[in-house]
């Protein structure tokens, strides 16, 4: 398979393509190093704010223009943003490419803040869809539980009190700040030729803009174990522990895949066996990992009704203090790690994933690791490995919680089983 191609343009743009034969598409992401966790508290949720608007026109395309273009290649095209990112997306046939990268680059750099009020009201319905879904919003929860009031704890989709009063000039400002060459990666995969791509996209940047405005707070200290909890009159208790996890560029990132992937990452793993199979007392039961630029966050969420709660997280406690003393159980180790790598190897069967895997690591100046020097750092994790990851991010005592049910008094009672001295200070 032929290495990735990178080429940076005088304004500072990179450009980066993983070309594939025996493929008739080519997947395309325009990111942005610019997510959440870079806005001020003032500005909370306008880099979602900003994503949304750039479909309702730009420079040279109306809203309809852009869905019609798209519509017409047989394709789509879409947009996300996360804390450290936003990137917009698609994928469609080889002969449509200039197309698509044309519409692409003027929405991304010449967006018309059109609609800017109807689009409000969107993203307001989108704010109050979340609050009204406990599953989602106790994540929103967990993430402030771990990192109280850095930007990492607030919500990538913002506060409906800024949203309601921002402005289309801030909007504007922030934007102009914010979408800037440095900024700027384009990836893409599939029957794509690298020299062609930089040729078309270097004439649609041919005006250099100013520097980046992006000011990242980084975390200097790592928070006391945090707690929250909502009423709510749901049937069930939906319940996150967590904690801060590792950086990006981590060594220890193999090892902590390893160990999600036992813990409750897979069908295999000891919660979704213990908690949902061998007890029936979930439906949903997971863990889960993200990783920053300095730090990370983990966690283990599970939805459970009030019956089960108090065996739920004593279960959950036992399985990591159990992981934690090292104590892995016959073949549980290597089918963790046959199921990282297959999951790789699968995911490389789709353009948009290698696109995605190339422009992330670019954006984020994090490692671009070839997919054999990722299996070959995977096989060499150790039982020791895993335990050493448990016993640091999964310590039952350096846990936050973030829950929503009924009953606060009932969540703090099973919270004991886990972490003690949180359910008393809380």
């Amino acid at each position: 398979m032929p290495e990735p191609q990178i080429t940076t343009l005088p304004g500072g743009e990179r450009v980066a393509t993983e070309p594939l034969r025996g493929v008739r598409s080519v997947a395309l992401g325009l990111w942005i190093a610019t997510g959440s966790r870079d806005e001020p508290p003032s500005r909370a949720g306008v880099s979602h704010f900003i994503e949304h608007l750039l479909f309702k026109g730009s420079s040279r395309y109306s809203a309809q223009d852009i869905a019609e273009l798209f519509d017409a290649m047989g394709g789509e095209i879409n947009a996300a943003t996360s804390r450290e990112t936003t990137v917009v997306y698609t994928r469609v046939p080889d002969r449509r490419l200039e197309e698509a990268l044309d519409a692409m680059a003027d929405m991304v750099f010449a967006p018309a803040f059109d609609d800017v009020d109807s689009e409000r009201e969107v993203v307001l319905e989108e704010i109050a869809m979340v609050d009204d879904n406990p599953q989602e919003l106790v994540h929103d929860l967990a993430a402030e539980a771990v990192f109280g009031n850095h930007p990492l704890g607030r919500p990538v989709i913002g506060s409906a009190e800024v949203i309601a009063g921002v402005s289309p000039r801030a909007l504007r400002s922030y934007h102009g700040g914010a979408y800037v060459g440095s900024n700027i990666v384009l990836s893409a995969a599939g029957h794509v030729s690298h020299d062609r791509l930089v040729e078309l996209f270097a004439a649609r940047r041919a005006t250099a803009n100013g520097a980046s405005s992006v000011r990242r707070p980084l975390l200097r200290r790592v928070p006391r174990p945090g707690y929250r909890f909502l009423r709510r009159k749901t049937e069930q208790y939906h319940v996150v522990l967590g904690g801060t996890g590792i950086g990006r560029d981590d060594s220890r990132r193999y090892a902590v895949s390893v160990l999600d992937a036992i813990l409750g990452g897979s069908a295999s793993s000891r919660l979704f066996q213990e908690i949902r199979e061998k007890r029936g007392m979930a439906y949903s039961v997971y863990t889960y990992g993200s990783q920053y630029a300095e730090t990370g966050q983990v966690g283990v969420y599970v939805g459970t009704r009030e019956d089960n709660l108090d065996e739920c997280l004593a279960v959950t406690a036992a399985e990591l203090r159990d992981v934690a003393a090292g104590n892995l159980r016959p073949g549980e180790l290597d089918r963790a790690k046959e199921n990282l790598e297959g999951r790789l190897l699968l995911s490389l069967e789709s353009t948009s994933n290698r696109m995605t895997r190339l422009g992330r690591a670019l954006v984020t100046d994090a490692e671009l690791v070839s997919t054999e020097e990722t299996i070959r750092r995977v096989r060499a994790v150790t039982e020791a490995d895993v335990a050493a990851a448990a016993s640091e991010l999964f310590d039952p005592g350096r846990l936050s919680a973030a829950g929503i049910g009924p009953r606060e008094s009932r969540f703090r009672a099973a919270l004991a089983h886990v972490n003690p001295a949180l359910a008393e200070r809380s």
